[in-house]
């Protein structure tokens, strides 16, 4: 792990950068959750109240949604919401497992019925040493269930590249290279005029131009590749 990222090659070959979060990022997610928990609880104790009174059928039903809605919340937003809870979504945060893939109903389950041992002895004592002693962050319940919370990876949607008179390439460029040079064209309203001219160059091999007239022509180059 290299700057708080954790580098990871699937089978397929493909090469993952996760980042762990950190207890307080985790901590936030975490009262966020309970806060609304709590509320949705109230809510319920006054609904259940209204319907069936002081019953010792209304206190059985309600003690029954109290434990189902705790356990099972952050169970079913992990294995159905991509591995987030709302708190966690609030913070960025989400729930993966040891080699980057999704969680499921097994690591979702072991790590949040293992909540009351990092809880232990008081105010989350045990899950914060854990983290603390932890290259990844991982308290007692991920350690024993093999799971990883990590900062969410942030999808930017691409700019698409300026139209303008498409061009034809002079020879084939592989698929590599293609992105290579449509990144290129997206990214170069954001980069200094003179890097851009200083790129345009490097490409007088595929453009056969230098300066501004290079850079037009790549700019023709990507817009016949993206129609």
């Amino acid at each position: 792990m290299l700057d708080g990222r954790l580098a990871l090659l699937t089978p397929e070959g493909i090469r993952l950068s996760l980042t762990p979060a950190g207890p307080v990022r985790r901590a936030f997610a975490w009262t966020i959750d309970f806060v609304l928990w709590l509320i949705a609880v109230i809510v319920i104790a006054i609904a259940t109240r209204f319907a069936m009174g002081d019953s010792n059928l209304g206190e059985g039903l309600f003690l029954v949604v109290l434990f189902l809605s705790y356990w099972g919340y952050p169970i079913l937003c992990e294995v159905y919401a991509g591995g987030k809870t709302l708190g966690k979504r609030w913070m960025g945060l989400e729930v993966v497992r040891e080699d980057g893939l999704p969680v499921g109903w097994r690591e979702s389950s072991l790590r949040n019925l293992l909540l009351v041992a990092d809880f232990l002895p008081m105010m989350y004592a045990t899950g914060l040493l854990c983290m603390l002693f932890d290259h990844r962050f991982r308290r007692l319940g991920d350690l024993v269930a093999g799971t990883l919370v990590i900062y969410s990876p942030k999808t930017r949607a691409r700019k698409a590249a300026q139209s303008g008179e498409a061009h034809p390439l002079p020879f084939p460029l592989t698929p590599e290279q293609q992105r290579a040079l449509i990144d290129l064209v997206e990214r170069a309203e954001h980069l200094p005029p003179s890097r851009c001219l200083e790129l345009a160059d490097l490409a007088e091999p595929l453009t056969g131009l230098r300066g501004e007239a290079s850079l037009a022509r790549l700019r023709a180059y990507v817009a016949g590749l993206t129609r």
